[in-house]
């Protein structure tokens, strides 16, 4: 939003930015680190949408190919992925071009460390915004920031548990054995390299596919006798779909899709289609796109092949009803299938690979935004949005509170939670502000002389 804004002309002085993180891709690398995604490794996304670079052009492809010497990522992202898999770029990428666009742009004049409060309207049009400044770092408990506009981008809550892993960790205070793959737990990975021992992994999204990859690499690096065994609550044995025309291919458990959304939600047909939908009809449009996914990766087909046919990777369909200790210590998984046989699978670890916490009420700022704010949840119980992610309910006078991210998801718009979707979503909010009269429009010449800046690091 902040490198948007700053391209369309807006000076450092008339914006702030409140955190209680360092730098803007701080959570993100460490979420990504623990789930088994280091600097090397790729992520999930699509080669020309780079949060760094608003225009996406050289996109990442080109930029590693050249850094590289290596054409083939080129020859990659032109047969994708009908000859190859779809090409994504590695983590340390973008976290390398997001610090240089920081810098750039003047992002840390901007930054105000604290933790927000909350945000109130004011009277005569406008909000405030409360915050508590670190320890030390000023005068009062509180400081408040009165302003015209306001545009929040918190992210997840946090983590989410699956309630009967919650429930053990609680009941019996072990926090080493059952761990979610957002939190730090590579003692997982190390106690096994000592020890042979079985791991149960919850989850059949991207963060699954990169644990079990860990795991794969670790066994054929280092020798392990790591078994596996993977809980698929709902198991997909083929390709599967309302129609013909949207239709996903699957197997063996997973579900397949080279990215979040289908591509279309970010410039096509169901992007059109999405924005005339309301209340149920979207929720059904979202039913239709949703579940969970992973990309299709050579890769990993080849590690899941020599997992089944080694027998040390056992993929299974059922509902854990609960986790217990059993005779020897080991963790106990009673798990029903569908035809109500209930197997009890023992492990040493159970790594939760599900998600990250998604009710927005568990969050401080949206919840009072939900109670006090004037807000009110979408047909998916997230924050309820405009076209221009002017969040709904909560205009005040002639100002404007914007919202984007996993926040929104359920809006008008369904890559709120992707690069691409946040680039989007923050380009909807600049042109709103441009017709308030914040900033200027960004036309033809201006969008060539900024993007000739961004080429040369030029500050904004």
């Amino acid at each position: 939003m902040l490198d948007y804004l700053r391209i369309y002309g807006v000076p450092v002085s008339r914006m702030r930015v409140v955190s209680n993180i360092d730098h803007p891709w701080q959570t993100y690398e460490f979420l990504t680190r623990c789930s088994q995604i280091p600097r090397s490794e790729r992520i999930r996304s699509d080669s020309s949408s780079r949060p760094d670079n608003i225009w996406g052009f050289p996109s990442y492809a080109l930029e590693e190919a050249w850094k590289e010497r290596k054409p083939s990522y080129l020859w990659q992202v032109l047969t994708e992925p009908i000859i190859n898999d779809y090409w994504t770029p590695r983590a340390g990428t973008v976290f390398t071009n997001l610090e240089r666009e920081a810098k750039r742009i003047g992002y840390w004049d901007m930054l105000v460390k604290g933790q927000v409060r909350m945000v109130r309207k004011r009277v005569g049009g406008g909000y405030f915004t409360v915050v508590t400044p670190p320890e030390g770092a000023a005068p009062t408990k509180r400081i408040v920031y009165r302003s015209r506009f306001v545009h929040i981008a918190v992210g997840y809550p946090g983590l989410k548990f699956l309630p009967e892993l919650q429930e053990f960790r609680q009941k019996y205070g072990d926090y080493q054995r059952v761990v979610n793959a957002y939190e730090p737990h590579e003692h997982v990975y190390e106690s096994l390299k000592i020890r042979p021992g079985t791991v149960v992994i919850r989850g059949g999204g991207v963060v699954a596919s990169r644990v079990l990859q860990r795991l794969f690499d670790d066994r054929e690096r280092f020798g392990l006798q790591t078994r596996i065994i993977h809980i698929f609550r709902t198991f997909v044995t083929g390709s599967h779909g309302p129609h013909i025309w949207a239709r996903r291919k699957g197997g063996h458990g997973w579900a397949y899709q080279g990215f979040n959304y289908p591509k279309s939600v970010w410039g096509g047909q169901l992007k059109a289609q999405m924005r005339k939908l309301e209340g149920e009809a979207r929720a059904r449009k979202y039913e239709e796109m949703g579940g969970t996914n992973t990309p299709y990766r050579r890769h990993w087909q080849r590690q899941l092949r020599a997992g089944r046919n080694g027998g040390y990777y056992h993929a299974v369909q059922g509902v854990v009803e609960k986790v217990e200790p059993g005779p020897d210590g080991r963790l106990v998984s009673f798990v029903r299938s569908d035809d109500g046989t209930i197997r009890q699978p023992v492990a040493d670890y159970i790594i939760d690979c599900t998600g990250l916490e998604a009710d927005i009420g568990e969050h401080r700022i949206l919840a009072d935004l939900l109670q006090y704010g004037g807000a009110y949840r979408n047909p998916l119980g997230r924050l309820e949005v405009e076209r221009t992610f002017e969040v709904k309910g909560t205009a005040s006078g002639d100002g404007a509170l914007y919202a984007s991210g996993s926040a929104t998801l359920g809006g008008y718009f369904p890559g709120v939670d992707t690069f691409l979707g946040l680039q989007i979503a923050a380009q909807e909010i600049a042109d709103d502000l441009a017709r308030r009269g914040f900033c200027r429009r960004m036309g033809p010449l201006r969008s060539t002389a900024q993007w000739f800046k961004w080429v040369f690091n030029t500050p904004v």
